[in-house]
């Protein structure tokens, strides 16, 4: 299981949703620090509760993982050729990687 991009794209889409680490945790049954230990990379679901977050969350488990980089329909950039988003799905990756590099030189 490929969890590189999981907690920066699980909070990017709790936050697309405009929910709390806090709600998205009572939704799912789970402690509020689980989702941030979620976020943080610390900490990683079983399928049982990628499953729930991924209902919850209207994404896939293959977006979650970093297996594919489709921006889930909640996130998606409406009127844009493919052509037109492929820049942005780029700039996230590289946004992602930022962040991934950032958190492990803080560890």
């Amino acid at each position: 299981m490929s969890m590189e991009y999981f907690g920066s794209r699980l909070k990017a889409l709790r936050k697309s949703a405009g929910i709390t680490q806090a709600q998205l945790a009572s939704k799912l049954q789970l402690a509020s620090g689980t989702i941030s230990a979620y976020e943080q990379g610390l900490k990683y679901p079983s399928i049982e509760v990628l499953i729930k977050i991924c209902d919850t969350l209207s994404t896939s488990s293959d977006y979650l993982l970093g297996i594919t980089s489709d921006i889930p329909s909640q996130m998606e950039l409406k009127g844009l050729t493919e052509e037109q988003i492929q820049p942005f799905l780029q700039l996230i990756s590289i946004v992602e990687q930022y962040n991934n590099l950032k958190d492990t030189s803080t560890t």
